[in-house]
């Protein structure tokens, strides 16, 4: 039997979406939640983070221990996280779990939020934003992410600062729970063997409560801008290079040219920067990518090496972004075309990751697409539409940043 798309709004305004498949051997379900980092008001940035964590320290029903405990006797493999843009809370099991599934993760979705609990995980946090400065990639690529957005809600650090959460307070936190854990900003998308009229049944009683706010987010893009800089430190002992620069948003049908770009830039194998700085020993790490938002987008370039050879490396890198568009060819299309389309497929394959992709492109688009329907756009890529993005997103202005050893 053929995988079937169902969709029901309840009358509070939260959104139930399944790809109901009955020849499936396990079923996935995922409260994803359109609030992040990009929401956040400046003082409280890092609150979505923490709410995260808090959703798992018990509820009006259950404690902490009650909630870890329950997902594991239904032998559930369970997780949450947070981005810039959606806070997901999923967890996937044999179909005859998943009532059970069910109602764990819609409760969690209504935390106690405890004061206790609330200074404990502070603390938790905090060590983990502390553990982040000890990655070289991420100080930098923060760093980036704030003179691209500057001051720009998108600039907003997704765990944090130490200000931030230092100085956050219960009653801040709970405030913006209310606002953005709605039941009209939140979807729970289900795949996989499921009885979908019994899921919306359940999580009308579930959810009955849930109210609706009408969350607002600006999704303006900001302007294309140039900036670079240089950062030294005694903690590091490589030279670390982080670009980036303007590209379609997520709602954009240019995505898919855009992603195949960045793969022959930069992909993992047989890609520009592979053969330019791995194989040739210039860098040990190098890499470019597409990562869309919600109205706007970026191309993302990431070398390390020596640094007495970083130099050699930025202008390696320039070299190959100024000749891309002039050396791609139907034969790098038509390897992409294929690569792509192996992943998206493996992905699909599982509830699990039908699940995720609905979820995320219904938070995103409030719209359906199909895994074929996705595989065509993929394969209807063509030399043109790559030239056509790269004429509208020429990797140009950039904001560049170098970390590198303090001399």
């Amino acid at each position: 039997m053929p995988v079937e798309f169902r969709h029901e709004t309840l009358p509070n305004g939260l959104t139930i979406i399944a790809e109901v498949d009955p020849e499936a051997h396990s079923a996935a379900s995922g409260f994803f939640v359109r609030t992040g980092a990009r929401d956040e008001p400046s003082e409280v940035m890092g609150v979505s983070h923490f709410l995260e964590h808090m959703m798992f320290k018990g509820t009006a029903r259950r404690s902490a221990e009650d909630v870890n405990r329950e997902f594991d006797e239904i032998g559930a493999n369970y997780n949450a996280y947070t981005s810039s843009e959606i806070t997901c809370f999923h967890a996937q099991v044999l179909p005859e779990r998943l009532g059970q599934a069910n109602d764990i993760l819609a409760d969690i979705l209504r935390p106690a939020l405890r004061e206790s609990d609330f200074d404990t995980e502070k603390g938790v946090i905090l060590e983990e934003i502390a553990m982040y400065r000890d990655e070289p990639f991420w100080v930098l690529y923060e760093r980036v992410v704030e003179e691209r957005y500057n001051g720009a809600p998108l600039a907003h650090r997704v765990l944090g600062t130490n200000e931030t959460v230092g100085a956050m307070t219960q009653a801040q936190m709970r405030a913006y729970f209310e606002q953005r854990y709605s039941a009209d900003n939140t979807v729970v998308a289900l795949a996989g063997k499921i009885d979908f009229e019994a899921c919306v049944e359940q999580f009308a009683g579930l959810c009955k409560d849930w109210r609706a706010t009408k969350p607002h987010r600006d999704t303006s893009a900001p302007p294309p801008r140039a900036a670079e800089f240089v950062e030294e430190s005694e903690q590091f002992t490589r030279a670390y290079w982080i670009m980036l620069a303007q590209a379609p948003a997520l709602e954009d049908d240019r995505r898919y040219a855009a992603a195949m770009l960045a793969h022959i830039l930069g992909g993992p194998a047989n890609s520009r920067l592979h053969w330019a700085l791995l194989e040739t020993g210039l860098a040990e790490e190098a890499q470019a990518a597409y990562d869309p938002h919600d109205g706007c987008g970026d191309y993302f370039v990431y070398a390390s090496c020596d640094p007495a050879r970083a130099d050699e490396v930025r202008t390696v890198i320039d070299r190959e972004i100024e000749g891309l568009i002039e050396t791609v060819s139907e034969q790098d299309l038509e390897r992409l075309r294929n690569k792509s389309a192996a992943a998206l497929t493996l992905a699909g394959e599982r509830p699990g990751g039908r699940m995720q992709r609905i979820g995320r492109l219904w938070t995103y688009l409030h719209a359906h697409r199909t895994l074929e329907e996705e595989l065509d756009a993929i394969m209807r890529v063509t030399l043109d539409d790559v030239r056509a993005v790269h004429e509208a997103f020429p990797f140009s202005p950039r904001c560049v940043g170098l970390l590198r050893p303090k001399a």
